[in-house]
């Protein structure tokens, strides 16, 4: 499973035979989060004639969500453009959202195809991509003398600490990649072991 995603968002901006294309790209990992990003740009550009979007949750390549729209426009001539570039570029856990100004000027269908495309790609060509990695979240059972011993651990695998609770002993609530799960058992070893999930 190896696709990229976006580290921050990111705008750019085309003018086509006088119609302006604003397009917003944004890292997201659900529908909800994809949806409040049009909201936000309907109410911020509420005099615009349309809202073009495509988001891709997950593997670009085996998506288990992908949707669009074209809010207006003829159909398939922006929300899928959009879409096809983010498959084309292998980039999940994204959504892409293009505001477009009417100019006066009809594009028509090939025009305006090229037009969402190239305002979707304009965006891509601004995003600083990072491999995607799968995350997993872990509690670790530990004593107060080795707390300091698991920290460290979890740090040196690039992991983040979520949670520390304190009772008789400490469970401290970690995030790190899937990948290194049995490296941090093998590491922690007679410090803290990990519990299973419930």
């Amino acid at each position: 499973m190896s696709y990229q995603t976006l580290k921050r968002a990111v705008t750019a901006r085309l003018e086509i035979k006088k119609s302006d294309f604003i397009a917003y790209a944004y890292p997201v990992t659900s529908r909800e989060q994809a949806m409040f990003h049009v909201e936000q740009l309907r109410q911020q550009y509420a005099d615009a004639r349309h809202h073009c979007w495509a988001y891709i949750i997950g593997d670009p390549n085996n998506t288990t969500s992908a949707g669009f729209d074209d809010d207006g426009e003829p159909n398939g001539t922006a929300g899928r453009p959009i879409l096809n570039v983010l498959q084309h570029k292998s980039i999940g856990n994204v959504i892409i959202i293009v505001v477009r100004y009417f100019g006066g000027i009809k594009l028509g269908a090939g025009g305006l195809t090229r037009a969402y495309a190239g305002s979707a790609q304009a965006a891509v060509d601004e995003m600083i991509l990072l491999p995607y990695v799968p995350m997993i979240q872990v509690q670790i059972l530990a004593e107060f003398a080795t707390e300091a011993q698991c920290r460290y651990v979890v740090e040196s695998l690039n992991g983040s600490i979520d949670d520390v609770t304190y009772s008789k002993q400490v469970i401290l609530t970690v995030t790190l990649a899937e990948a290194d799960i049995d490296s941090l058992k093998e590491r922690l070893a007679m410090d803290g072991r990990v519990l299973d999930k419930p």
